[in-house]
């Protein structure tokens, strides 16, 4: 006869369905493993989305751009955008880096001739016809980025109005807009992955966004590489774009055994206040490892370090809300 969830004793197996049932008493704060645990099952299960955070009353559109390289910009992009999915909310990805690398870890194909960001920009096709719904993350929709885009700042140099054809492309699509507008099928988040320069590719970004997201690497370059950041930012609003603001700053790789990273974070916090997310992303091999397999982080470990980081990231993100 088969034994009921209620009367089953305590030796019998529980499926992964029955742990997330379980959810409400599964938290163990004091525990990192019981966490690990429980944001493993719960990712697998789908049980995050049941613990996501408000939807934003508009689209919110993020530039996640700094033009010294290595940062982790791309995996950023990649593994907040995962995680405010599982979260509940509906986000789309733009890659505007001509490596496609954000392409590449959300699973969605980049190679020649896939409608991508370059005929969006250059031959001005619709956003909604060049994006596509990653596989793994559902809510998360993604425009790849071509080896064509390695052109495109040369193709737009004689182009009326270069500067505003992504932030055209983004307005223009139906699904982008308030609620009051667009109803409860809208994006909740655009997240627009630059290259590492400051040409006319991430000028295109910081023109269509109302936010900026810096990822910043817990080291001394990356302090100073983003005083030229600030001033190209500044320009940006005084002649383009005045609405831009410097709403997040994410510290990553950041080891908490050196001085060094101790040192920057402090000097990052200082300057920057609640812009800098209080969560850090620590260094993870995981997180290296995830786009070798076509995957971010978040569906590729979501026990591991950088998973959880990148997940309370999101949440600090969405919690917060767009700047005033």
């Amino acid at each position: 006869m088969a034994v009921s969830r209620e009367t089953r004793p305590i030796w019998a197996p529980h499926t992964a369905g029955d742990k997330a049932e379980q959810d409400a008493h599964f938290a163990d704060p004091g525990t990192p493993l019981a966490q690990a645990a429980q944001h493993s099952v719960l990712a697998r299960t789908g049980g995050l989305r049941k613990q996501g955070v408000p939807r934003p009353d508009a689209t919110r559109v993020l530039v996640v751009a700094n033009q010294k390289g290595g940062v982790g910009k791309t995996t950023s992009t990649v593994n907040v955008a995962a995680g405010l999915a599982q979260l509940g909310q509906k986000v789309l990805v733009i890659d505007l880096d001509p490596q496609g690398n954000a392409s590449t870890a959300l699973g969605v194909e980049h190679h020649r001739g896939v409608p991508s960001t370059y005929d969006m920009l250059v031959e001005g096709r619709p956003l909604v016809e060049v994006m596509t719904e990653c596989a793994d993350l559902p809510g998360l929709w993604a425009v790849p980025a071509t080896i064509d885009l390695a052109g495109a700042e040369i193709e737009l140099v004689s182009v009326v109005a270069r500067e505003q054809r992504l932030a055209r492309a983004i307005v223009a699509h139906p699904l982008v807009g308030s609620a009051a507008e667009v109803g409860d099928d809208r994006f909740d988040f655009v997240l627009v992955d630059c290259p590492p320069s400051l040409g006319l590719l991430t000028l295109n970004a910081l023109v269509a966004g109302r936010e900026m997201f810096i990822p910043i690497q817990a080291e001394y370059y990356a302090l100073e590489g983003l005083g030229m950041l600030l001033e190209t930012v500044e320009m940006v609003r005084q002649h383009l774009n005045p609405d831009l603001v410097i709403s997040t700053i994410l510290l990553t790789m950041y080891d908490a055994r050196t001085r060094l990273a101790a040192g920057v974070a402090e000097e990052v916090r200082s300057h920057f206040g609640d812009q800098v997310l209080k969560t850090a992303v620590p260094r993870s091999v995981r997180v290296s490892e995830a786009p070798s397999y076509g995957q971010t982080v978040m569906t590729y470990d979501p026990a591991s370090a950088g998973a959880l980081s990148y997940l309370e990231a999101a949440r600090e993100i969405a919690s917060k809300g767009a700047p005033v």
